[in-house]
Parts: C-alpha cells; structure tokens; sequence
C-alpha cells in the first residue's frame, strides 16, 4: 500500500469537497428557483465533464492553465506558482470536474423543497441567505451528503485529469489512482490489487450512501406532487 499517494488522494478529496460543496448549494439553489433565457445551456455546459473523456478535460486544463497560456502566466504572477505539476493545480481541475456530481444532488433536493415552505419564510420577513441556512438547509441535507460522498469518492478515484494535470510527482501529485497503474507497470500486482480493493469498497459503500439518499429525495418528490 503507498500511504503517502493515499494521503495525497484524502487530502486532495477533502479540500475539493470543502472548495466545492458551498459554491455548489448557492448555484443550485439558483437553478432550481430561477428561470432565465438560457438556463438549459448553462445547465448543459454544468454537465459536460460527464460526457467529455477525463483526459479531454484534462488537456484544455493543461493548456488553458500552463505558463504559456496568458491565464496561467496572470496566475502565477499573483500566486507565484503554476499550477501545472502542483497539487493546487490538482485541486483547481479536482473542483471544475465535479461540479455536475456536486451540483445534480444539490438542485434536485432544492426543487423537492415546497414552496408553500419557501413561501412561509418570504411572509415571515427572512432574508434568503437566513432562509437558507435556518429553513432550507436542514431540508436539503440528504441532496447535500449525496453530492460529498460522490464528488469525495470520484476525486479519490480519478486518474485522467490528474495525470494530465499533475503528472506523477510523488508526494505532490502521484495519488492513490497513479500509484496503481504505476504498479501494474512495474508488474507489483500485489500492491495494485490492495489499492484497487480499497477503492472498490469505498466505491460500493459511496453508491449504497447515495441510492439511500436519492430514494429519500425521490420519496419527497411523490409526496410534494401528492
């Protein structure tokens, strides 16, 4: 087991999610109470890193973000540091292919919420960010777990944008997913196979978590069409 790229892969989950997840709940909380020219674009394009291949994605990182490009150059001027082959890199890309896996949840648990609720909380002179945190966020916290455990589990599995991005700097960008295909290379099937399994199980128990909550979910939209 290489504990340093499973310490790398944690560290890099946990930082994405806490980056991820707030931002997630206030766009999807527009989304699903807002209508707007254009909406089902905007939802289309939150939906692309599902459909586009990880090494697609992570190219145009890559290039979008590398010091040739005027972006990154602007980035590393104020940060001093690329973000290519950098772990806060990791994070960056970690963050834009999660968005639909943090944002989906989020949004259908929003839109489960009635507006009668919503309503009430307008007519008792609530703010909407007081709204949102004493009202809808007790409501929403299934859609909320729902998209920690998938985006926690998809960034301790990824392998296409991390390896494009971040190449395999061990102790800076060689996490959990790396070091297994690095195992396979050097013929260590022993080592490959403990980390796969380690990842399989979390990924079984990640998906049980989220069918629990989406049947919860899904439970509250028959009842609010009832």
């Amino acid at each position: 087991m290489d504990w340093q790229a499973l310490w790398l892969s944690v560290k890099l989950s946990s930082i994405t999610v806490l980056v991820l997840i707030p931002l997630a709940i206030l766009g999807s909380r527009y989304l699903a109470y807002r209508q707007f020219k254009g909406k089902s674009w905007v939802e289309a394009l939150i939906m692309v890193p599902l459909v586009l291949p990880p090494t697609v994605i992570g190219y145009y990182l890559l290039v979008g973000l590398g010091s040739e490009s005027w972006l990154g150059q602007l980035l590393e001027e104020y940060t001093g540091q690329q973000l290519v082959f950098h772990f806060s890199g990791l994070v960056v890309a970690s963050v834009l292919i999660n968005i639909p896996f943090a944002v989906q949840p989020i949004q259908r648990a929003f839109e489960a919420i009635d507006d009668d609720v919503r309503d009430a909380a307008a007519c008792c002179g609530m703010k909407p960010l007081t709204a949102l945190w004493r009202i809808e966020l007790p409501l929403i916290w299934p859609g909320v777990l729902t998209a920690l455990v998938l985006c926690f589990s998809h960034v301790l599995g990824e392998f296409g944008v991390v390896l494009m991005m971040g190449g395999n700097i061990a102790g800076e960008t060689k996490t959990l997913s790396i070091s297994i295909y690095d195992s396979v290379q050097a013929f260590d099937f022993d080592a490959a196979g403990t980390m796969s399994l380690v990842l399989l199980l979390f990924a079984i128990s990640a998906l049980a978590l989220t069918t629990s909550l989406s049947r919860r979910i899904g439970g509250k939209h028959v009842a609010k069409r009832r």
